[in-house]
């Protein structure tokens, strides 16, 4: 990997000797997606690769000085990707004039560490509201309009707030030139290099403290039909749609058209009362545990999905007219303690909407979840529908986590937030090193059935997967580990989740996967494994060869063979943390 690592960098080094207008063109090993069996890859000069990545906090790369300790803390964190925001307000700070000194240089230090980078734009919304946009456009409230809200009596603001509309030409247009202008350029000094791997389009979009927009020109839109655009969509991938949506509008009458209360229900009235969060107390338990997973006024969420897509397709078009890499969106989760629209930002691109998103935004590649919950594997799940491919642009630091989204989902990345903080956790580097070293292996069996993985923590009952001819059996072991905390505006958003102290305990994880009809490999930590016979034949299982080692150059190296105390005298196996390890089966009678 040294190797591989040296010659890479001399890839980069003699790219950029060559004359500009040949950097400027965009090669055939321009990042893009590719589909591998069931899975999404990324393909970066021409090979698929594994984003092992952490997301910066908002403002860290807003002045390069400041980044200059936080490289070497990534590279020793065993990072391949860093995630990093570009503001608008600095790229943009009057008016048709872009200043590109802050990308270059955070391009040029990646280059500099050998890492990769996926830029977040933060244009016209970041979090629900519109913080980043340049003083320009905000003073300038007639030209660029905001959202209305209404008038609950918990709403701590009421009528115009410093949010954008989505009803305003000005704004989307002045948002989608300013970005082409951005990707034109990236496209200029690394259109042959590739250090910028993807774009995020915006930020977990949405309208919060109300359900949706009733400034007048949304109003007017929302008292009208539904798009015909969007009805058709729906008409003709029905069979299809998310199971959420496809009852609501059965529900409704399945009707072809009408008012968006009409096709999809009664609305919130402006003046009902929006908490802050919806607690146990308010939904009662039941409630609280399901609704979640509910569509809740679904005209207005259903109407502010289609609104913000369509905005957001006009910004991504002029971002992909420029160059045309992996582009995607996040969205900040509905959650136990943000059930209803408005708690979380309603028309954001939650599974539930998502057939509303694909209609308003095609050329948005991916719809990206932040998971801050404890609910991960259901959210992965469903935001796999319908093959979006998934990528998990921020999430709590939990390594275990990576593991069973490489292995289990096909997830392109993986990013913790608040990389910057403090040193990359020892626990999420070893972790990105053994994944790294074994990438090839798991993007190989990537989309096939050949490959799983589990999590556990300490209590849960011992988990079974089928792969090849045999039933495998992983109990938790356990093992330490050293956690990123959450910013605490996160945590106090997501209470149920909340970090773990240093040094507590957390699940163990495996990835597994089936090589040969008699052969294992296990990648991950803090499991027992045990195999039993599913298939036809002797009954009895044998342990043969079991060796720990690593992929090297593309080829399997022993480090250590293992027998005796360390197989439990050919009876089980323990999977150490920060592991891979190679293992061949037989039968007897």
């Amino acid at each position: 990997m040294r190797i591989r690592s040296m010659i890479l960098f001399a890839m980069i080094y003699c790219a950029a000797c060559l004359p500009g207008s040949m950097r400027a063109q965009t090669d055939a090993g321009t990042p893009h997606l590719a589909r591998q069996g069931s899975a999404t890859q990324l393909l970066v000069d021409g090979k698929p690769f594994l984003i092992l990545a952490g997301e910066l906090s908002n403002n860290a790369a807003t002045a390069l000085a400041p980044m200059e300790p936080i490289w070497p803390r990534l590279v020793e964190g065993n990072l391949n990707t860093v995630l990093v925001g570009v503001s608008w307000a600095q790229f943009e700070p009057e008016e048709g004039k872009f200043n590109y000194t802050l990308v270059d240089g955070v391009i040029a230090k990646a280059r500099e560490n050998r890492m990769h980078i996926v830029f977040l734009w933060f244009g016209s919304w970041k979090n629900g509201t519109s913080s980043y946009p340049p003083y320009w456009l905000k003073k300038d409230y007639m030209r660029f309009p905001h959202i209305q809200i209404g008038e609950g009596k918990t709403v701590s603001i009421t009528g115009p707030v410093e949010t954008l509309t989505t009803f305003s030409d000005a704004t989307r247009d002045a948002d989608a030139k300013a970005f082409g202008a951005l990707m034109a350029h990236i496209k200029q000094v690394d259109g042959r290099q590739h250090t910028v791997l993807m774009i995020q389009v915006e930020n977990e979009v949405g309208v919060l403290r109300d359900s949706r927009d009733r400034s007048p020109a949304a109003n007017r839109a929302f008292s009208g039909p539904v798009p015909t655009e969007l009805m058709s969509y729906l008409v003709l991938h029905k069979d299809t749609l998310a199971p959420e949506l496809k009852e609501l509008w059965a529900a409704n009458g399945d009707k072809k058209s009408g008012t968006w209360e009409e096709v999809f229900g009664a609305g919130k009235p402006a003046t009902l009362d929006l908490p802050v969060q919806t607690t146990p107390a308010l939904l009662g338990q039941l409630e609280h545990e399901r609704s979640w997973q509910k569509l809740h006024w679904a005209s207005d969420e259903i109407f502010m999905a289609w609104n913000y897509a369509r905005y957001m397709e006009k910004v991504v078009e002029a971002g992909k007219a420029a160059y045309n890499i992996p582009m995607y969106t996040n969205a900040w989760l509905q959650q136990p303690w943000g059930a209803w629209p408005g708690t979380y930002p309603s028309g954001g691109p939650l599974p539930q909407v998502h057939d509303v998103w694909r209609a308003g935004a095609p050329q948005i590649d991916m719809l990206a979840p932040d998971i801050y919950i404890e609910y991960f594997d259901d959210v992965c799940e469903r935001f796999m529908r319908n093959g979006n491919a998934l990528f998990i642009p921020e999430a709590i630091t939990n390594p275990a986590n990576a593991y069973v989204a490489f292995g289990k989902y096909n997830t392109i990345g993986f990013s913790p937030f608040g990389i910057d903080y403090q040193p990359v956790p020892r626990d999420l580097a070893e972790t990105y090193s053994l994944l790294n070293r074994m990438s090839p292996m798991i993007l190989a069996h990537q989309g096939t059935d050949s490959i799983t993985a589990v999590h556990l923590r300490e209590g849960d009952a011992p988990r079974k997967v089928k792969l090849g001819n045999y039933t495998v059996t992983l109990n938790y072991v356990g093992r330490k580990t050293y956690r990123i905390p959450q910013p605490e505006a996160l945590a106090a958003a997501t209470p149920q989740t909340g970090a773990s102290a240093q040094g507590s305990p957390i699940e163990a994880a495996a990835i597994v996967i089936s090589t040969g009809p008699d052969e294992f490999y296990f990648i991950g930590g803090g499991v027992r494994i045990e195999f039993s016979v599913d298939t036809p034949g002797p009954k009895n299982v044998g342990i043969g060869d079991v060796q720990e080692g690593t992929l090297t150059d593309g080829k399997w190296v022993v480090t250590r063979e293992l027998a005796g105390d360390d197989d439990a005298q050919s009876e089980n196996l323990t999977l150490r943390p920060y592991t891979s390890m190679r293992v061949t089966l037989y039968r007897f009678p």
